[in-house]
């Protein structure tokens, strides 16, 4: 029984030294300066005050995948991993802190102007979801941001967006711009049928009330895709909408470019399905650039 108190004595010697090693290195080298691991043990020295917390990090990581991961993980995966709640508490505090003080900037300053700033944010917000999540991020005049707003929350692989609902909510709050962002938990960020018909409906309802859809962002695990930079967005101008129902049509080599960069989506997809589809959209694309030229 000696040997045991002894051992436990020992252990949790080895523990404290541990975590003031970590604490002076955090006040010293900076935050910046310590590994992801060292990082989430820090950050759970507060929920677990005795225990050694070297083994659970470890797993954690393991688990999913990157800090990041961690952060990003819903409250049910983070129990499911051996955490408890003043510890699930702590992730989510952090989580939030982080995606607030990045907010902050976006809300300072024009975000066209802060792009890389905007995809870490979005990447932070999104990434890891298990399911996919419809945000809208709605701009003011000078392209500041008002409001980051959570539209939807789907499935695995599809959330509803609703272009009336949207725009409604854009005139509310007198936004004159917006950009979509949604997640595929797939970590793959290629654009479905689907997601480029809404970006289509949307972009077309925004331009009737003078609101600019600037882009449309899909988030993968450390990648991402921009509709606009793909060719599906126009510029609000080039709508030309008299309402919903009577579009005029963007010229010839716009369709073109359209095509161009779906067969380019096609050569890349993994997935003889997707890559099937994105075939027949390009093929509808240069079948109006034809018929625009005509």
């Amino acid at each position: 029984m000696r040997n045991a108190a002894a051992r436990s004595g020992h252990e949790a010697a080895s523990c404290h030294r541990r975590r003031e090693r970590l604490r002076q290195c955090l006040m010293v080298a900076g935050a910046e300066n310590l590994p992801d691991h060292e990082l989430l043990e820090i950050m759970l020295f507060i929920s677990h005050p005795r225990a050694d917390t070297e083994v659970l990090v470890r797993d954690l990581l393991e688990g999913f995948g990157s800090l990041a991961g961690v952060l990003g993980a819903d409250i049910g995966a983070l129990a499911a991993a051996g955490l408890m709640k003043p510890a699930i508490t702590g992730v989510k505090f952090v989580r939030e802190v982080a995606l607030r003080f990045v907010r902050a900037e976006l809300h300072e300053r024009p975000v066209i102007g802060s792009w890389d700033t905007l995809i870490d944010y979005c990447k932070a917000q999104i990434a890891y979801s298990n399911v996919e999540e419809l945000h809208v991020l709605f701009l003011d005049h000078k392209n500041a941001l008002i409001k980051d707003e959570r539209q939807q929350r789907g499935t695995v692989n599809h959330t509803p967006v609703y272009p009336r609902e949207v725009v409604k909510r854009a005139l509310d709050l007198g936004s004159s711009a917006l950009i979509l962002v949604h997640n595929h938990p797939s970590g793959d960020p290629t654009p479905s049928v689907a997601d480029i018909n809404t970006t289509r409906d949307l972009g077309m309802a925004a331009a009737v009330f003078d609101i600019a859809l600037y882009d449309h962002l899909i988030i993968g695990r450390g990648r991402y895709a921009s509709l606009r930079e793909l060719g599906f967005i126009l510029p609000k101008s080039k709508y030309g909408v008299r309402n919903i129902s009577e579009p005029h049509l963007p010229d010839s080599q716009h369709y073109r470019d359209i095509s161009a960069g779906v067969r380019e989506l096609a050569r890349l997809s993994r997935f003889p399905s997707v890559r099937g589809e994105l075939l027949k959209i390009a093929a509808r694309y240069e079948l109006r650039a034809e018929a625009v030229k005509r």
